[in-house]
């Protein structure tokens, strides 16, 4: 530095020792020992310098010196963090009303368009300090004044008019977005309503041009987006911007609603045909998945916006509004749209690595969203007049789960071959916790909702349902066998306020105490797949493309009857286990079968065998179910028979023949689990340890 510090002028020398000082004062907490009016200056200089010989007939003759870029960036980030710093309140008094009368300075040198002009600049650099500068000093007099500052503004709503891609309309994108996203976290609810008030129809305006309404219109702007990068990077920026729109109507409904705050849910149809367009991958992705957090109500959930502030529709446009959203995706699914959606190969750290035929890996979040997306649509829907009753509403929506599981099949996308539809729910959404409970909570409201207009008989609605991939029966039993029956993790989902788990599991039991039946009729199914099949790669395989090993455990004619059976590979539910069976204790369901030739069982085996006795026990004197643990399938002409939960009586027609020790071993784990949950709670409830009130919860498990 100090060669380079010798063939400066004296004036540059003196403005960069200025600004060495400032920020070393300000990150000390005390005052420069220049007056604040010459730091003020030597701000507005080094900002000044940057701007390009066409644009500064605005700047004073005086300062037309050649200061260094580098000179620049220090003065913008120095005003950067002097606004943060007095907006933080984190310097002293003293040191307070220095940097204030710094900024008022600045303001009286008319700053801002100064730094406005660095917006078109062609260095990266400079705009993109020249945005925060900018973004940071709006919020500073946001929230000292609670006016909008009208230099920017100007600029602003100029340059989304115009809406013609170029650096400066990046730039007003990224502070207005920057702007709003800290108001957002701040809780500034009146700057927010200025904010928008005075941007709602520039908004429309710039989304009209992106984001047209007719199809046609859309699909001229997508062959402009495909052309050039500029369109896709101006693109991104305004669908991030949609984002925090929609999270404000979301958290601030009751007092905000402007038009700009429901773009997201009027102009989705042109989001649609981004998605399934000729538009750049990360242009798609990033509308794909603000569609997705706007039907789970979770806009800026990746910037903390509005925690613990979703507590339910309040806006007047909000219902017309997710039932707009939902009519698109339908209307685009009938029309063939997943069809021309692209779902590339799944990205890493250093990229995207493209391979050869079928060895890439599907893109899992581009396939979560397209699946939730479509659950939750078909869970509007039937939330509306034309789709809660009717016959041909019940097939229609199956109609569309077929459409999405055949979408999954297709190609390449998993790489393995399912052929019971619910495993989808564990295979799709089995790596993210709240997604999974989303689609198993849309997907429970489709199957009481097909349950109640069909006018099938319970066999046929639950054959029918497993068709459709949305048997609760199903989708709840490959969510325990993931979690090896462990209570303690569905602790933690009834404790945690990240999943609508408690939602859910609380409408699941009560649907459970009507139709035991059905669940037990199910847990011979899972048994049956759980015995015969194991994966021997970990769940992260199915999403990641690798073609899934599996392997027979015996050869049992049963399987080759099975209704439900797997041709190539299980979810990650139904086979991933966080306890290898083989070597535990308390559930080892292949090792305790024995041939009639077998020799006696040794002193292990027969540990195993009395551990099962005592779950069946156990199983028996909750329900009330008689139970004869001491014989095994093999076995059974030479003693007391196990009772087959399975059987003609109530099995569905083409069903397999099912151990039923193998269904009471499942059921049995079943109950356990339950009882054990069922404890724990009730203890910590008595203790005061448990965050809310279980009592209902509490009676729905001693009901089992």
């Amino acid at each position: 530095m100090e060669p380079t510090a010798s063939k400066e002028p004296g004036p540059v020398r003196e403005r960069r020792a200025c600004l060495t000082e400032a920020y070393t004062c300000l990150r000390r907490g005390s005052c420069p020992s220049q007056r604040a009016h010459d730091v003020a200056s030597a701000i507005f200089v080094g900002v000044c310098g940057g701007v390009s010989s066409g644009d500064r007939e605005s700047c004073p003759p005086e300062n037309h010196s050649e200061p260094t870029v580098e000179l620049s960036c220090i003065s913008m980030s120095l005003l950067e963090k002097i606004s943060s710093a007095l907006m933080s309140g984190s310097l002293p008094p003293a040191a307070t009303l220095y940097h204030a009368e710094v900024l008022t300075g600045l303001q009286d040198m008319d700053l801002m368009l100064q730094l406005i002009l660095h917006f078109q600049s062609n260095d990266q650099i400079i705009s993109h300090l020249a945005a925060k500068s900018v973004s940071t000093c709006v919020f500073y007099q946001l929230h000292t004044s609670s006016t909008v500052c009208p230099v920017w503004q100007q600029k602003c709503v100029q340059a989304f008019y115009s809406s013609t891609p170029s650096p400066a309309l990046d730039n007003c994108l990224w502070s207005i977005t920057d702007v709003f996203k800290r108001l957002l976290q701040g809780g500034h609810q009146e700057n927010i309503a200025k904010l928008l008030a005075a941007f709602d129809s520039s908004l429309m305006a710039i989304c009209s041009k992106f984001l047209p309404e007719e199809r046609s219109e859309a699909l001229l702007c997508l062959d402009d987006v495909s052309r050039s990068r500029r369109w896709g990077t101006t693109l991104c920026l305004l669908l991030e911007l949609l984002e925090l729109l929609t999270a404000s109507s979301v958290i601030y409904a009751a007092d905000v609603c402007l038009q700009s705050q429901r773009i997201t849910y009027t102009h989705s149809s042109a989001l649609l045909t981004i998605i399934g367009g000729s538009s750049h991958y990360f242009v798609k992705k990033r509308a794909l998945l603000l569609l997705k957090r706007a039907v789970l109500q979770k806009s800026g959930e990746d910037w903390a916006l509005g925690e613990g502030l979703y507590i339910g529709p309040k806006d007047k446009h909000l219902l017309a509004d997710m039932s707009t959203l939902a009519k698109s995706m339908l209307t685009a699914v009938a029309t063939n749209w997943l069809q021309r959606v692209q779902v590339e190969s799944s990205s890493f750290f250093g990229g995207t690595r493209h391979v050869r035929g079928k060895e890439g890996k599907a893109d899992c979040v581009m396939l979560r969203a397209l699946g939730l997306l479509l659950l939750k649509s078909l869970e509007l829907y039937i939330q509306t007049p034309r789709g809660a009753a009717g016959v041909n509403s019940a097939f229609e929506v199956c109609g569309y789960l077929q459409s999405v599981w055949g979408f999954l099949r297709q190609g390449s996308l998993l790489r393995t071959e399912v052929t019971h539809c619910c495993c989808w729910l564990s295979l799709l959404f089995g790596e993210q916790d709240d997604d999974m409970m989303e689609a198993a909570k849309a997907l429970f409201s489709i199957f009481l909702h097909h349950r109640l207009c069909s006018g099938l008989d319970d066999c046929s609605m639950l054959k029918a349902a497993c068709v459709f991939g949305c048997n609760p029966h199903c989708h709840f039993l490959l969510l325990l066998q993931s979690i090896s029956f462990d209570h303690s993790i569905l602790l933690d989902f009834l404790i945690s306020t990240e999943t609508c788990f408690l939602e859910y599991f609380v409408r699941y039991l009560k649907y459970l105490r009507a139709d035991w039946q059905g669940f037990t009729a199910a847990c011979g199914k899972t048994s049956l797949l759980d015995r015969h099949l194991s994966l021997q790669q970990s769940p992260t395989a199915l999403c990641g493309g690798d073609v899934l090993k599996v392997t027979n455990r015996d050869q049992d004619p049963y399987r080759s009857n099975a209704c439900f059976q797997h041709t190539g590979a299980i979810s990650s539910a139904a086979g991933f286990h966080l306890v290898e069976y083989d070597s535990s204790d308390e559930s080892d369901t292949e090792e305790m079968e024995v041939s009639q030739g077998a020799p006696v069982a040794s002193v292990s085996e027969k540990s195993r065998f009395s551990a099962l006795d005592m779950k069946l026990q156990k199983l028996s004197d909750l329900t009330g179910i008689l139970i004869e643990p001491n014989t095994t399938p093999h076995r059974r002409a030479e003693g007391p028979q196990v009772p087959v939960f399975l059987s003609e009586q109530t099995s569905c027609p083409n069903m397999a023949p099912v151990s039923g020790h193998v269904t009471c071993d499942t059921l049995a784990s079943v109950v356990l689990c339950m009882s054990q949950l069922r404890e724990v709670v009730k203890r910590l409830h008595t203790k005061k340890l448990f965050p809310y009130n279980p009592s209902s919860l509490l009676r729905l498990l001693e009901q089992l």
